[in-house]
């Protein structure tokens, strides 16, 4: 029996998330403009056009336009043929489909499987690839069946076929098959495969696709092998050898956060960590240079542990925090009898390193004096205790790190320069948090459950408007002001509900910038992510001038009127408020008003 592929597609946890899942159902089942409408998913669009970010709720997209993708196409086509170019497509496809699945279990985790599955083709017609009509789906999941059915008007892939080859013999869309495959296989916990019945790119007046589970296309169906769900020989990148992975993926990366690890899939961050690797075998000096709070002692740490020296300790200390007139007897030790009353020999910080790291942070701190000093230990592998003669040797690995232009700092006069180029081996750069804005979902679901256990709150995840906000925010305090706000946020949301700007932002940090948004007439326009965005009656207004009556006061009148508009609709007045239903139904119960 042929094995899926295991980085491609993963089905075992794809129902998670939906905790009332029925049994069966039907696309004729749902009302008109049963939610998700399309006008709350162009909410979850967020343009950062500042930095050059497009966000799908926490995940960054590209617009590219049609005509660069078809030529891509065109190239994949003539250079590996259409089979393979045919595969390539599909699985493409499959991915964005299991994404945008995500997306919707992430955003709308209270809607059922039906609900879900028909915000499909909402999600891929906003995507602008084609415009879906859904026809009919059904599923039984007792039974393990689906079968659905949907036209596709104006097809992009079709029309940028027929450009540049002509009319085609067979089915052309092929990244769009993909698309639905993807999607409806994560949201129903089995293979599912759609195949295009009519293709406009044959001279159909639209496109035509059909999807059922895997099992009942029967054995003639390629698609199998094109999607992952089988394959003739191992071709995953898990199964490479790890010296030849280029790049982490997702699960790894969320694997390592809960560890401890390096968090982060954004290019920046990943050019660091190749530069990582390729130091960690050996005992060159690393120079890590990068802001107040990007984490420059987690990435040395990271450095030892993938170093030979990982059996030994790992011996991190703040330079800035040794007193002037302590630094040589802190990092060297102190000889017997060398101050008075000294009646025992102490090892500094080189000796406790032996065998393994030294990691000195804020280096540029320490005075001139000790400078020559760690200079001499680091080049000859030796150092002398205060108050002593003899030499000793250390075998230890020095890491350095600095928030502030050490160049600079020798130009000036305040650092070595000797000590600069022996530290400045291998330097590596780390980016702060504003350039790595990709990591931020990552960051703050690690922090998240981290501070849920900590703290043993049970607040369920983030609104909208909070991940917003953090995504336009600046960060001058980087990874370390996140954490912190993750914290406050954790500490300061109700029980059972979830994190919002309020609970994130107290007014001393300086207010996000302008985020940008979809109009219902598909224009972008600004809109206040920051803490003057809760000013509004949508949401509770935190001030410290306030009397707890007060805010309870304002908190009642603010239910009782989304409740009122939304006609005693509790799940419609969630949606209002940006909440979910559990959590306002909470509220509700907890003030009496239900």
């Amino acid at each position: 029996m042929k094995k899926k592929q295991p980085g491609l597609i993963s089905l075992a946890e794809a129902s998670k998330g939906f905790e009332t899942l029925r049994a069966r159902g039907a696309y004729r089942e749902l009302a008109d403009g049963a939610a998700p409408t399309l006008k709350e998913l162009t909410e979850a669009i967020h343009f950062s056009l500042g930095d050059g970010r497009i966000w799908l709720n926490d995940q960054r997209v590209v617009l590219m336009q049609s005509k660069v993708l078809g030529r891509l196409r065109q190239e994949i086509i003539d250079a590996f043929g259409i089979e393979s170019a045919k595969a390539l497509f599909m699985r493409v496809g499959y991915m964005q489909g299991v994404r945008d699945a995500e997306l919707i279990q992430t955003r709308f985790p209270t809607k059922d499987l039906t609900h879900a599955l028909a915000a499909g083709p909402r999600v891929h017609t906003l995507e602008g690839f084609v415009k879906v009509t859904t026809k009919h789906f059904e599923y039984d999941l007792e039974k393990g069946t689906y079968f659905g059915e949907f036209d596709w008007h104006d097809s992009s892939e079709a029309g940028e076929h027929i450009a540049a080859y002509g009319l085609a013999a067979e089915p052309v869309c092929w990244m769009q098959t993909g698309y639905p495959s993807g999607y409806s296989s994560f949201l129903f916990g089995r293979p599912i495969i759609f195949r295009e019945v009519a293709c406009a790119g044959m001279g159909a007046d639209h496109c035509t696709v059909i999807g059922q589970n895997a099992e009942a296309w029967g054995a003639d169906a390629p698609e199998r092998e094109y999607l992952g769900l089988e394959w003739k020989a191992p071709r995953s990148r898990s199964a490479r050898p790890k010296s030849q992975r280029t790049e982490p993926d997702v699960a790894t990366t969320t694997a390592e956060a809960s560890q401890g690890g390096v968090v982060g899939v954004s290019a920046a961050l990943l050019r660091t960590r190749h530069m990582l690797e390729r130091v960690a075998d050996t005992d060159a000096t690393v120079l890590f240079i990068g802001e107040s709070g990007v984490g420059k002692e987690l990435f040395s740490n990271q450095l030892h542990l993938m170093s030979p020296r990982a059996n030994g300790p790992f011996v991190p200390i703040n330079c800035a925090a040794i007193p002037d007139n302590l630094v040589e007897s802190e990092l060297f030790g102190v000889e017997k009898g060398a101050f008075t009353g000294a009646t025992a020999s102490r090892a500094g910080y080189f000796e406790r390193a032996s065998s393994g790291t030294l990691f000195l942070d804020e280096i540029a701190s320490l005075t001139y004096s000790a400078q020559g000093k760690v200079l001499r230990a680091v080049q000859e592998r030796k150092i002398e205790r205060v108050g002593g003669s003899r030499t000793i040797p250390v075998d230890v690995r020095v890491v350095a790190a600095s928030n502030v232009d050490l160049a600079s700092e020798v130009r000036a006069g305040r650092f070595r320069q000797d000590l600069y180029f022996r530290l400045c081996v291998f330097p590596i750069v780390i980016p702060p948090l504003r350039e790595r804005r990709d990591d931020i979902p990552l960051l703050t679901e690690h922090f998240l459950k981290l501070f849920r256990a900590r703290h043993r709150r049970d607040v369920t995840g983030f609104t909208r408007r909070a991940i917003d906000a953090l995504l336009a925010y600046d960060f001058p305090g980087n990874i370390r002001e996140l954490q912190n706000l993750v914290e406050r946020g954790v500490v300061y949301a109700n029980e059972g509900g979830q994190i919002d700007i309020q609970h994130l932002f107290t007014g001393f940090e300086r207010t996000p910038a302008l985020g940008m948004h979809l109009t219902d007439e598909g224009r972008i326009e600004a809109e206040m992510v920051g803490p003057s965005a809760i000013q509004t009656p949508t949401a509770p207004v935190p001030t410290a001038m306030r009397s707890p009556q007060e805010l309870k006061a304002m908190e009642l009148s603010l239910y009782e009127s989304a409740l009122q508009e939304a006609g005693g609709n509790v799940s419609a007045a969630a949606r209002k408020l940006g909440v979910t239903r559990a959590s306002l139904e909470y509220r509700l119960k907890r003030h009496g008003l239900i």
